[in-house]
This record gives structure tokens, C-alpha cells and sequence, in this order.
């Protein structure tokens, strides 16, 4: 569909500034029907910017505007996955924050009819221990989340990588975990891309001979197994383990760069989706799952092929401060009045990136009030002497 020229303003690219077109949003409607594809969102949370607290101390959260977000994600269908390890979790987040945080969007969801939570559970209050603390760890955690009447993401652990010495002990950690929990987990396998310390997760950092021993687990366990989350950017090694799983335990794609494609899926099945990006771009994601969901594939494409540039480009290298661009978009759609990140995050990214970004939200037809937009984005550059 042609959008119309709206708006301009001068946007830096290297070293000089040049005019950029802002063009009319596109219209997204939301979901008259339940997705065919389960749709998680990793959700943001939003800092206090008037908290007294150090900022790369200590955890402050606006505790409104990130429920308000929340009530966002699931008005255009979507699940949120909440105080995950990409997230949130070492992005500022400790887990006392954390289970307040679960807590509360829990609780929130009660009062909003088929709003799903989903909840990480990890080991991120032990550091240096032996199998037997990352055991207790994780047990002390999912317990919590189970008293809440959460759901677990079983998330990877840091912890575990540090001390494991073979693939037999991933295994045993996690078969004593998954014979304790009351339902069915989502695995979340978080790739070195994102946090280099778990390299060699499951044993080996061959992902592939790592892959055996996590679907040898995922065997063992398929019972208590709702699915797993693979987070390695790699769409070939994600439809190599699709098509190896057990009856009955869901793909959930975490790959922010092919999403689109894997979600459709091919004549072997397909992908659910657990993503960060959904946090940004949830209108236009709904739109199109609401499209696939009547086999309109080609309308599904259309929606979502120009948001997968501006994913690829929230989630570049080092994509582990992807969160930095998840929260520039949201202050400038108007869901947070500041550019303030929990652990002072706002600092990861530099500005040729935002602006960047700016473009490929415009592209996308993802800046829903461009004048709002176009404000916040001046007030930035301005910041940086880029005005």
C-alpha cells in the first residue's frame, strides 16, 4: 500500500546529516480469531527515571507504565514471556526485581480474559557453585514462579555452563528439574550471541552434537516438556532440531533475524514464536498472524517482510544490547515518556544506530504518530549536538 509523505526532518548518516521522509503509518487491525502460530512476546520493562537509585546499581521500575505495556502486548493477541533471561535478567534485572515483576504482571493478567504469562526461571542469584547448587538454584526459582500460579521458561544457566564438566551433567540437572515441576515448561537454549558465557551449553560448542543432548533431554522429559526456545540465529539449525523433536514438544523460534519464514513453516511443520522483536513490533505481527491464520500468505509476507530488516537491525552485533532499540521504539510510539533504561541500557547503542532505526520503523509502517515520532527523535539528536 503507497504511504503518503507526512513529515521530514534531517537524520545524521556518517558524518553529516541529510532530509529524511516520514511517511503516514500503515493500519494494523487486531485479531478477530486466536493465532493459528503460539505467539509469546519477550516484554520490556520500564524504568523510573525520577528514582533516587543508581542506575547501574539498581533496579527501578516504573511499575504502571510496564503493565500498561503489557495490556498493549496482549490487546493484539500476544502472550508475554516476562523476566527473561534476554529480557530483563542480566540486563538490569536481579531476581528478587524479577519475581516482583512476575508477580505482578501475573496478577494483571487475571483481570484481562485469555491473556497468557509465561515466566523465566533461572539460577541468576548463585554464581559460583557445583551441580548440586545449580540444582537447588533452579529449584528454589521455579517454585516461586509455581506458587504464583506461573508458568516456567526454563531459561539456561549461567551457573550450570561455569561448573558442568560433560553433557551427562546437563542432563542430570535437568531431568532432576523437570521431574519436579507441576506442568509443562517451556526450555529456553540462549545461544553465545547473546550472552557469551554460555557458550558450550549441553557439553559442546558444536551446536549440532549439542542439539543431540538437548533433544536426548527433551525425550526423556515430553511429558514435562511444553516446548523449547532456540536462540542461536541460525534458521537451518533450528529447522534441523524442529524436525527432531518429540510428539506433542513445540519449536518456539528466538530467531530475531528469520523469524517470518520459520513461523510459516514448511511442508514438515513449522515454528511458534517466543521473540523479543514482538515487543516492536506487535501490530504489525498480529496483522500478519491474523493473515496466515487464513492461509493468506502472501498478505502474511507482505505485513511482515519489512519488519524483518528493522529486526536484523535491533538484534545486530553485539546483540546482546538488542533491548536498547526495543525500548527507543516504544518511547517513541508513546508507550514510556522517557529514553531511560533500566542499568542505564539507553547508553548501549550509539546514535547512527537510532536513526537508523528510525528509518526501518518508518519503513515498516511502525511509527504509529510520526509527529510524536519525528518530536522525540529531534529531541535525541539534539542531545548528541546532532541538530
Amino acid at each position: 500500500m503507497k504511504r503518503d509523505t507526512i513529515l521530514t526532518l534531517k537524520l545524521p548518516r556518517g558524518d553529516r546529516l541529510e532530509d529524511y521522509a516520514v511517511r503516514e503509518p500503515s493500519r494494523f487491525e487486531r485479531p478477530k480469531a486466536p493465532f493459528t502460530r503460539k505467539a509469546l512476546a519477550a516484554a520490556h520493562v520500564v524504568a523510573d527515571p525520577l528514582s533516587a537509585k543508581e542506575p547501574w546499581l539498581e533496579a527501578a521500575v516504573d511499575w504502571d507504565a510496564t503493565l500498561a505495556y503489557r495490556r498493549h502486548l496482549w490487546s493484539w493477541g500476544f502472550g508475554v514471556a516476562e523476566a527473561m533471561d534476554t529480557a530483563q535478567r542480566g540486563m538490569g534485572l536481579d531476581w528478587p526485581s524479577s519475581l516482583l515483576l512476575i508477580e505482578k504482571t501475573v496478577r494483571e493478567s487475571r483481570t484481562i480474559p485469555g491473556a497468557e504469562v509465561w515466566s523465566g526461571a533461572g539460577t541468576d542469584h548463585v554464581s559460583e557453585t557445583d551441580l548440586n547448587g545449580v540444582i537447588a538454584a533452579y529449584e528454589e526459582q521455579c517454585a516461586a514462579i509455581e506458587k504464583l500460579g506461573g508458568r516456567i521458561i526454563l531459561m539456561a544457566s549461567r551457573a550450570l555452563a561455569a561448573c558442568a564438566r560433560s553433557p551427562d551433567d546437563y542432563a542430570r540437572v535437568y531431568d532432576c528439574i523437570l521431574s519436579q515441576v507441576k506442568q509443562p515448561v517451556i526450555i529456553h537454549w540462549l545461544g553465545e550471541m547473546f550472552d557469551p558465557a554460555l557458550e558450550g551449553y549441553w557439553g559442546n560448542r558444536d551446536h549440532y552434537a549439542a542439539m543431540d543432548t538437548c533433544l536426548s533431554v527433551l525425550q526423556t522429559n515430553k511429558q514435562k516438556v511444553d516446548g523449547i526456545k532456540i536462540s542461536l540465529l541460525d534458521k537451518d539449525k533450528e529447522i534441523a532440531m524442529r524436525r527432531k523433536l518429540p510428539k506433542g514438544v513445540r519449536m518456539y523460534t528466538g530467531d530475531d533475524f528469520n523469524f517470518a519464514e520459520l513461523i510459516e513453516g514448511d511442508a514438515q511443520g513449522y515454528s511458534d514464536a517466543l521473540l523479543g522483536i514482538l515487543d516492536s513490533i506487535a501490530p504489525a505481527a498480529s496483522q500478519a498472524l491474523s493473515f496466515l491464520g487464513i492461509n493468506e500468505k502472501s498478505q502474511y509476507h507482505e505485513v511482515l517482510a519489512p519488519t524483518v530488516p528493522l529486526s536484523r537491525h535491533i538484534f545486530c552485533a553485539p546483540t546482546r544490547f538488542y533491548k536498547t532499540g526495543v525500548v527507543f521504539m516504544a518511547w517513541l510510539n508513546g508507550h514510556q515518556d522517557h529514553f531511560v533504561m533500566v542499568g542505564g541500557q539507553q547508553s548501549a547503542r550509539n546514535v547512527l544506530h537510532l536513526a537508523e532505526l528510525f528509518r526501518l520503523a518508518d519503513a515498516a509502517g511502525l511509527l504509529a504518530d510520526p509527529p510524536l515520532a519525528c518530536g522525540r527523535m529531534k529531541q535525541l539528536l539534539t542531545i548528541h549536538g546532532c541538530s
